[in-house]
């Protein structure tokens, strides 16, 4: 047993032992369905906190041959499947976490060379026959052992693009090149390697390494296939653990949930986990990483940015061209590029069918509205979305024209490169207004109600707040509204909720570029 040849099974048998445990174990026999096949390189990539590094420590605990895993799967889901007992412990593995190789690798320039003889001497270790020189390449070796003796190879490498989102000196990152050209397109060493699994937070790097990694099958955050299940819990997972917990689920979906992959909900396991130990529900990203990712984005305040983020803090979703980021920390040359990036780190969701990201819950919203709270040209932003609790007050108050005076501000903000008069921009400044009533509500955009559709419609999932009717007008009066959510019947929609019902009438005024708000009261529905 090794550290890095044919390591043991400690850290997975650690996870198994935790308070919480989910079985991933499925994505093994997806796994061994590419194994010695034409398509068996595989790259993930995810945000950090998703599982990436749990996955290849159960991924290394079934294959190496290193240690004996029967104990630690034979209770789990993988143990059930045909071929199980066939591959478990039968390979050697070689695992290579290449942030912590970096990181403690006080000569940086040192590291490839550094790493490839400290896993050179395990191989002499394990093969005292065949003779390793100083050198002998990791692919040389890897060519010797499969030669001698038929064994082939199963290489892990985890945060495989470290040396890319460092952005290290040229000198380094070309020989990391070499070190990934001599492992994954030499035609000669490729029988020697039954499987390729390499995870980081960007995929492959287009303009840089897609030379070295193009034969990589890539499952990201974009895209992520059949795979998309494995890394980040479903929703059937957290449902359970918020039973066993005695946790909502309703309230965790909210805080956790908000990516969506190949048909699944994916939620953030980490701070899933952490909610459940802790019994609350907090921001567990904020305490991991830094919110730095947004604001260096948002520095760049590339043309039509600030307009598209004001409409995703807003609840909107905004659209995005995820095709041309090259995956590098220097190729940033447009708003697409920057929010694909966003993407890749999580601080942004990806809807594929409409082609638009948004921010996926409330525990993301807390990262950007940290973000912009002294980031120069939001001021006025934050100012808003500071205030935006008051006017949930005031509105439930029945206090009119704080609310107009309040969609007054919002109006003027959220025009910027759209049209003042527009009805989006209406709408999206309703929302920016109430951005503090997504913490208490589901808000709805044109809701099928009665005989038409609800311009905005809340829907409190706290207890004895009232819902909300908002019905929008130009050029009429707030009365008009007020008469249309009535006359149209739209809280017809709304029958089966029991508690308060409010109806607000708002009338923009063009010429004057003022807001008139009416608001009703309804405790019952009839």
């Amino acid at each position: 047993m090794g550290i890095y040849l044919n390591p043991g099974n400690e850290y997975f048998r650690r996870t198994l032992s935790a308070d919480i445990y989910v079985d991933k174990t499925m994505m093994i026999d997806a796994l061994n369905r590419f194994i010695d096949k034409g398509n068996n390189y595989i790259c993930v990539s995810r945000p950090r906190r998703f599982g990436k590094t749990i996955a290849q420590e159960m991924i290394s605990a079934y294959y190496s041959k290193g240690c004996d895993s029967h104990e630690l799967f034979e209770k789990l889901k993988i143990a059930k499947t045909e071929g199980y007992e066939e591959k478990r412990n039968k390979y050697n593995v070689i695992k290579i976490d290449l942030n912590s190789e970096y990181q403690n690798t006080i000569n940086k320039e040192n590291l490839l060379n550094r790493l490839t003889g400290k896993i050179r001497t395990e191989m002499d270790r394990e093969y005292p026959a065949l003779l390793f020189t100083e050198d002998d390449s990791l692919a040389e070796c890897i060519m010797k052992i499969y030669s001698a003796t038929g064994e082939t190879f199963i290489i892990l490498i985890d945060e495989y693009d470290v040396l890319v989102r460092e952005q290290v000196p040229k000198a380094l990152f070309d020989e990391y090149l070499s070190f990934l050209n001599s492992l994954f397109k030499s035609a000669t060493l490729r029988p020697a390697i039954s499987l390729a699994y390499l995870t980081g937070i960007l995929p492959v790097v287009r303009d840089k390494i897609q030379s070295k990694l193009n034969n990589f099958e890539e499952y990201t955050i974009l895209d992520a296939g059949e795979l998309a299940e494995f890394v980040g819990f479903i929703p059937e997972e957290v449902e359970s653990l918020c039973l066993e917990w005695g946790m909502d689920y309703e309230e965790c979906r909210r805080w956790y949930d908000g990516y969506y992959q190949n048909g699944y909900e994916i939620y953030n396991p980490e701070s899933v986990v952490k909610s459940m130990r802790d019994k609350k529900y907090s921001n567990y990203w904020g305490k991991t990483s830094s919110y730095q990712a947004i604001t260096d984005r948002l520095e760049a305040n590339f043309d039509g940015m600030k307009d598209a983020v004001v409409r995703m803090l807003s609840g909107e979703n905004v659209p995005v061209n995820v095709t041309r980021y090259l995956n590098t920390m220097d190729s940033f040359n447009s708003r697409h590029d920057a929010f694909t990036y966003l993407i890749h780190v999580g601080y942004l969701a990806y809807n594929e069918e409409d082609e638009s990201c948004r921010i996926p819950n409330r525990e993301i919203r807390r990262e950007w509205e940290n973000a912009i709270e002294t980031q120069p040209g939001y001021e006025a932003t934050y100012k808003i979305i500071e205030e935006s609790k008051e006017l949930l007050t005031a509105t439930l108050k029945g206090y009119e024209e704080a609310v107009a005076k309040a969609l007054d501000t919002s109006h003027i903000h959220v025009t910027s490169n759209r049209s003042y008069n527009n009805e989006d921009a209406l709408q999206s400044a309703i929302y920016l207004a109430y951005f503090y009533a997504l913490n208490k509500y589901t808000v709805i955009k044109e809701m099928t109600a009665g005989r038409g559709f609800a311009d905005v419609v809340f829907i409190p999932f706290v207890p004895d707040l009232p819902a909300m009717i908002i019905e929008l007008k130009h050029n009429k009066s707030a009365e008009s509204a007020l008469d249309q959510i009535k006359d149209k019947k739209y809280f017809d929609s709304l029958k089966d909720y029991k508690g308060g019902l409010l109806f607000v009438g708002v009338n923009y005024d063009e010429k004057d570029k003022t807001h008139e708000c009416r608001i009703e009261r309804f405790e019952k529905l009839i």
